[in-house]
């Protein structure tokens, strides 16, 4: 008798784990407070640790990054940049980059300290109101009242916090330490109708960073500084470092390199946070490698590798890809035919094209 065989079972995804390290990762710090509570002052000076590496300073629209040098031991680079996100972003990539180099050939760790994170983000917060105010339903308002209230679409908000995320990553998986500084003060407690909070009578006052909300949330440790107390560790990401919820820890003391490797324990073995980044899916990539394809034939050839059996894609990522790749190709072999079409939709530009057809026609006759 035939014994009967057991259908094989389809190939599904192989499970990938690893055992844990328990090695505790480089920070990302945020010192927050009042102005002059010394916030820039403990970043200047934990410069002049020596068991640091380089560290590079982003002065982002607080201008004190020359002064704060003549501190005694103070050794950092300041960046450079033209006040632009893309710059901004540019510099920060650059930095993980030397992190990552410094780290692979055993080098004490590079610093970042970002002056300041509220900067950053009142620099996204304008972008934001700019292109609202270019709407066509805002532009109506503002013509009939220059000071009228306009409306902030959800999409602008959403653009505005994907850029602070591309940012964050870097800062979150930097092979290094990364010190961000920003603005915090007490407010008064706004209610969900606009109005102040009051209890038995009085207004409710509340703490605020004024930088994108999730920041202390993101932060491996969130320090805060004001004129009349010793600093505070709001949180910790710790095992080492006990910070109870509501009971923030008093440090006399402080210092940032006491808290980064005494208090949290890191040491020459740290390494970056390990977070691949999320995303919906694996397209965002391919996007980039269809737009930097300059010919027919890198085209073909990204084509071939977008198969799912090689690539790893759906099928749905694959034919959005594809579909790319034709949009590019056809980019590529139709050239532009008219010198208006080559522009902007700046009507200006449009106008100067015109003009100078015609001027160019004016002289062949």
């Amino acid at each position: 008798m035939t014994q009967k065989k057991t259908p094989a079972r389809p190939a599904g995804p192989t499970l990938k784990t690893r055992k844990p390290t328990g090695i505790v990762p480089w920070p990302l710090i945020l010192i927050e407070g009042e102005e002059g509570s010394g916030k820039t002052y403990s970043a200047a000076q934990f410069s002049a640790s020596e068991k640091i590496g380089q560290m590079y300073w982003l002065d982002l629209d607080e201008g004190s990054a020359d002064e704060y040098a003549t501190l005694p031991g103070a050794q950092y680079e300041i960046i450079e940049h033209d006040g632009t996100y893309q710059e901004v972003l540019e510099q920060i990539q650059a930095v993980h980059a030397e992190a990552q180099r410094a780290a692979a050939e055993g080098e004490p760790p590079v610093v970042l300290t970002i002056d300041s994170g509220s900067a950053l983000w009142r620099m996204l917060t304008a972008w934001t109101h700019e292109r609202a105010a270019r709407t066509d339903s805002n532009k109506r308002k503002l013509d009939r009242d220059p000071d009228a209230m306009i409306d902030v679409g959800m999409h602008l908000w959403n653009d505005a916090n994907k850029r602070w995320d591309e940012v964050l990553y870097l800062l979150k998986t930097l092979s290094g330490i990364v010190v961000v500084i920003a603005r915090g003060k007490q407010v008064t407690a706004i209610g969900d109708d606009g109005k102040p909070l009051k209890e038995h009578g009085k207004v409710v006052k509340e703490w605020r960073v004024a930088a994108q909300k999730d920041l202390g949330y993101d932060s491996t440790v969130w320090v805060r500084m004001t004129r009349d107390e010793a600093p505070q560790i709001i949180k910790a990401r710790s095992l080492k470092l006990a910070v109870r919820p509501g009971k923030p820890m008093s440090v006399p003391d402080f210092s940032i390199e006491s808290l980064v490797f005494e208090g949290l324990g890191c040491s020459a073995e740290s390494q970056p946070r390990q977070m691949p980044q999320l995303s919906g899916d694996r397209v965002k990539p391919w996007m980039l490698r269809v737009a930097a394809c300059a010919n027919k034939e890198q085209l073909a050839d990204l084509w071939r590798e977008t198969k799912p059996e090689q690539s790893g894609l759906t099928k749905q990522e694959a034919a959005t890809i594809q579909a790319a790749i034709t949009h590019r190709l056809v980019e590529i072999e139709t050239p532009t035919a008219d010198l208006g079409d080559s522009l902007s939709d700046d009507p200006a530009a449009k106008l100067r094209a015109a003009a100078q057809a015609k001027a160019e026609e004016s002289a062949a006759a």
